[in-house]
Order: structure tokens, then sequence, then C-alpha cells
């Protein structure tokens, strides 16, 4: 098999890539230089959340998608900045390296760390209620299958795990000498993995896997010989697979089949600008209208930009296309973290894109309220009132205070004028006699 154009009929076939306007793309943004193998990005339907470039790291900067670019800025400025986390998580020995959330339950949060270890969290109670201690080297990625019940993690031991994630248990184990393994996606309810990696040869490749049986790749490819690392995503409504290399400009997609040759070659978005990381949109913020099937935000770090793109299948009609929007998986979590604990699993409750989603959620997930900390000296409290850094804040914080001042003084001076006509008022209404009242 090739993943060079075999044709075959498809109705993803002609699907495009289009990238968005310069006036949707979000620029000036200082995006990480950080090395490590990861997307920097994650996206909803509201806003998209990017690392940021900073000392220590740990920063990001939150965007909202849905912009009128009007400005209001609070009468007295902005008093603080956001460096309060809702919730603090302790419990992994080294840093930690990627987070996933369970795809069905609420307030389930895993995460691995530098320390070998996957660490799961009931965020209701902010603590840890699981551990996975079965790698012997750093975890490179996480993947669930569809209603959360299975785990499957890559590692740089070179081994590829597929996990029962309440127990830890290893249900299977894969050590495969001729794909060196570095990112794995569960394909949907296909009951297939799909892994990206270096072949003995370094060339990039990919294998397809049965879930149920690791001990040989189903089908093994070579993409090229370019050095960077494959970022597969998987369309479970379309079955759609895109391959994106961390430094391309490039985006590779396909469509898996459950007969051979298993992965259909479909077509390719180039671009000249190469990506550092890519974020998804989730389906239920997807233009239905442009038959839009999938959305990258693209972090393009030379020139600190986030850039829209789309992909498009072409239609004429502008009617809702049924065929290429399923039932998908909605907002609303299927079960509460106890529920999952307890052992129980659940698919993900549906949404139609046509109709929308507008029930509310039952199930959400609120984080422990927090005393909100003060430092007060004579009577300022410091934390809200945050002191100048440099000349020109002094400046503008002075102007500020003399507009201010000058603002109160002539509301004072409104409100003088209004007492006296009120205290001429009463006086005439006494000084009336009664026989004219």
């Amino acid at each position: 098999m090739s993943w060079r154009p075999t044709y075959r009929n498809s109705k993803f076939r002609n699907v495009y890539g289009k990238v968005a306007n310069r006036e949707h793309c979000f620029d000036g943004i200082p995006i990480t230089k950080n090395v490590h193998d990861n997307h920097f990005c994650a996206v909803n339907s509201k806003f998209v959340a990017v690392v940021t470039e900073s000392a220590g790291g740990g920063s990001f900067i939150i965007i909202p998608l849905s912009q009128v670019r009007i400005w209001e800025i609070p009468e007295g400025g902005l008093r603080r900045n956001m460096t309060e986390a809702v919730l603090e998580l302790y419990g992994h020995s080294r840093r930690v390296g990627l987070i996933e959330w369970h795809p069905t339950s609420s307030g389930i949060l895993f995460s691995a760390g530098y320390d070998y270890k996957i660490l799961i969290w009931n965020l209701e109670i902010g603590e840890p209620v699981k551990m996975i201690d079965c790698h012997t080297d750093v975890i490179l990625s996480m993947s669930f299958n569809t209603d959360g019940s299975l785990l499957a993690t890559s590692c740089k031991d070179k081994k590829l795990r597929v996990i029962e994630p309440r127990s830890g248990r290893v249900l299977q184990q894969a050590s495969c000498k001729n794909h060196r393994i570095n990112r794995v996606v569960f394909l949907g309810n296909l009951k297939r993995l799909l892994t990206t990696g270096v072949s003995r040869w370094n060339t990039r490749q990919i294998a397809l896997w049965d879930q149920e049986d690791l001990l040989m790749p189903i089908v093994e490819e070579d993409i090229d010989g370019l050095s960077g690392l494959l970022f597969p995503f998987y369309d479970a409504d379309t079955h759609m697979l895109y391959l994106a290399g961390k430094g391309d400009g490039n985006i590779r997609y396909f469509e898996i089949t459950t007969e051979k040759p298993y992965i259909q070659y479909l077509m390719e978005f180039r671009s000249p600008a190469p990506q550092k990381g890519l974020g998804v949109m989730p389906k239920h913020g997807l233009d239905v209208a442009a038959c839009e099937v999938y959305r990258f935000y693209k972090l393009v770090t030379l020139k600190g930009l986030i850039e829209p793109v789309s992909m498009i299948v072409p239609r004429r009609s502008d009617t809702y296309q049924e065929d290429i929007y399923p039932m998908t998986a909605g907002t609303e979590p299927a079960l509460s973290a106890s529920e999952w604990l307890s052992g129980i699993d659940r698919d993900p409750v549906l949404m139609s894109l046509k109709d929308g989603y507008h029930r509310p959620n039952q199930l959400v997930f609120k984080a422990p309220v927090k005393e909100k900390k003060s430092v007060v000296v004579n009577g300022i409290d410091l934390l809200e009132n945050v002191p100048p850094r440099t000349e020109n804040e002094l400046l503008r914080m002075f102007f500020r205070q003399q507009d201010e001042l000058r603002r109160l003084k002539e509301e004072l001076t409104t409100k003088d004028v209004r007492i006296r006509q009120l205290e001429l008022e009463l006086n005439n209404l006494k000084n009336v006699s009664p026989n004219n009242v």
C-alpha cells in the first residue's frame, strides 16, 4: 500500500484546506519556544489557549474566538493580572508533560509526568485518586477510546500499551523493532490504534494496530524522510485521519476503512508557514453552513501568529448535509466522577449539529471554593492595587487619577447645584400661604 493517490470513490475525496482571512487570525502572540513535542494549544467553541514564552514556564494566554473588536476599559483601569489558579494540583515528583481530560466523565483529569507516572485526578475534591505506574521511561502520548474505558500510551521505552485506567492493568503491550513509536491515537469505535513514529531507516512512518492484538501491526507505511514529529488527528465522525508534522507547512489527510487497504490517501493541504503545534476546534464549534468538517488552529512561531485552517467538503447545495454531519459527541458529560470511579462506563452524550445544542449541563464541575487572599497595609489591599513598576506606568496612573478627580469634582458641583435648587423649592413651599395651597 502507498499513501500516494490510488483513486477510490469517497465523499471526502475533494476535501480542501482553507486558511482564514487575516482579520480572523491572531497575531502578536509570544508563542513558546519550548522544544517539548506537544501542541501548546487547546481550543473550544469560545476560546483558544496558547502556551506563551516566559521564564520558568507555566504561563499561557486565553483568547476569545467570538470577538467583535469592541474594547471597554474599566473606569479605574485594569486593577490586577490573573495570577491565581482556581485549583492547584500537587502529586508528581517531576514536571508534568501531558494532560488529558476523560472523554465522557465530569471532573476526571489524567496527567503524565517525567517521573514516569500517570495520576488520575478527581477535580471535585482536588486530589489524585489513582496512579498508573507501569512505564519505565517518559510517556510521550495518551489517547482514550470512545467511552474512556481504555487508555493507550506511547513511551520513550519504545513500547505501546493499552491500559485499563481504573486498575492500571496493562491489557496489551507491543514493542516493535521496525517502528519506533512516538504518538498513538484510538480510531473511534473501529477497535484500531494508529501510531506515528520512525522506521529503522529513519523515515517517518505510520502503523495501524488491532487494539486486542498488538503482536504485529496490521499495516506499516512510510510517509517521507523528514525529521519532524508527526502528530495524528482522527475525526471519528468522518473516519478521516490528519497527519501534521512539527516544522512542516503541510497537512496530509486520509480516510480510514475496515477493509484493505485500510488507510486511503485523500489530499494534502500545503502552506509555506511551518507549524509549531496545532489545536483542534470541537465539532459543535464548526461552521456547518460552509460544510466545514474540521478546523485547526496552527501556531506559527516565527510570525507570532495563530492561523485557523478549515477543512471543507465542497458542496453546491445550501441545505444541511446530513451525510457528513452524523450525531456527534456533545458538551454534556455522560457520568460524574464518582460514577466513573465506581466502575461505570458510558458512551458520550450525542448531539445534532443541525438543531444545535441548548440543553444545560446537568453535571457541571465546580472547583473547591478558595478563600480570596489579601495583603492589607495602611488600609490598602496591595493585591488589588498593584503599584507602578516604571516611570511611564506612574505617569499613566497619575493622569488617570487626575481625570478621576476632575470627574468627581464636576459631579460634586452638579450635585451641589441640585441641592441648592431643592432647598429653594422647599423654602418656596414653606412660604406659600395655606389659602393658596
